[in-house]
């Protein structure tokens, strides 16, 4: 069992993520663990060297190969500790979204550690069930991750355009912080909303007069095209799930919230 509490926040100017995961391992095998493999699945999208690119060109999709730098993504920023002492990790040879954390002690049989690292993620364009598009969020994969263990031993596995859900259950609680005027989804029950963080000003670019002639019937922007302003003020969301194998969550300022309620014999739902 793995059991998760994140806080992260989302720069929507950059797209980017800056976060804190602390992980509560639990060893439930029988065996003694001296590492523990860790998932950096956002490296997948990092160069076109990857086990996801090779798989994206076998299946004749080339969108990604040939895409612009300012549309990969990566994860950086790490500095693993176990139980709040800096541990060593091991670059996989033939994976970057792979690597192996040291464990300075023996990890025995339903004993625990708490393994935490800050982390910041580069988000990629959408180009496989994450990332996003424009200011439209689909943040999934996005956190440094245990693999999992069982019998057959270690499954630490790159980032495919398919899979990755064959993970350890867990409990998670986590914070996400971005501009109040997004509309956030997520894994788990929303538990809490604060709104008592201001963004510092936004520096606005200076405007660049066009000397090209203006066409005689201009195109005329779709509702669509433009681009609702991010709000300076930031809001805190605190959701929290149980016994789950994953947490993902998608965020844009055009979602529509519509709930409704079930009656059951013993409760109600409402969703």
């Amino acid at each position: 069992q793995v059991n998760y509490t994140i806080d992260v926040s989302l720069n929507d100017e950059s797209h980017e993520l800056t976060g804190f995961v602390k992980m509560e391992y639990i060893n439930n095998s029988p065996d003694t663990l001296k590492y523990i493999y860790i998932h950096l699945w956002p490296n997948a999208y990092k160069n076109d060297r990857t086990t996801f690119s090779e798989q994206l060109l076998k299946n004749d999709r080339t969108d990604f190969y040939f895409s612009d730098e300012d549309k990969r993504g990566y994860i950086n920023q790490l500095d693993f500790k176990v139980n709040n002492i800096t541990a060593v990790t091991e670059e996989d040879a033939q994976h970057i979204d792979i690597t192996k954390l040291l464990l300075s002690q023996a990890l025995a049989p339903h004993a625990s550690v708490i393994v935490t690292t800050p982390f910041h993620v580069k988000l990629p364009y959408n180009f496989s069930r994450g990332g996003h598009a424009g200011q439209s969020y689909q943040v999934t994969q996005w956190y440094p991750k245990a693999a999992m263990y069982d019998k057959d031993g270690w499954h630490p596995m790159p980032y495919v355009d398919q899979g990755e859900y064959y993970n350890d259950f867990g409990n998670y609680t986590v914070h996400i912080t971005l501009p109040s005027n997004y509309k956030v989804g997520a894994t788990g029950v929303l538990q809490g909303k604060e709104e008592n963080v201001t963004a510092a000003p936004k520096k606005v670019a200076a405007p660049v007069v066009s000397k090209t002639k203006k066409p005689f019937f201009p195109k005329k922007e779709k509702e669509t095209d433009a681009v609702m302003p991010s709000s300076r003020k930031q809001q805190t969301l605190t959701y929290a799930v149980e016994n789950v194998t994953d947490f993902a969550w998608f965020a844009d300022k055009s979602f529509i919230v519509k709930t409704d309620t079930l009656q059951l014999p013993t409760h109600t739902v409402t969703a």
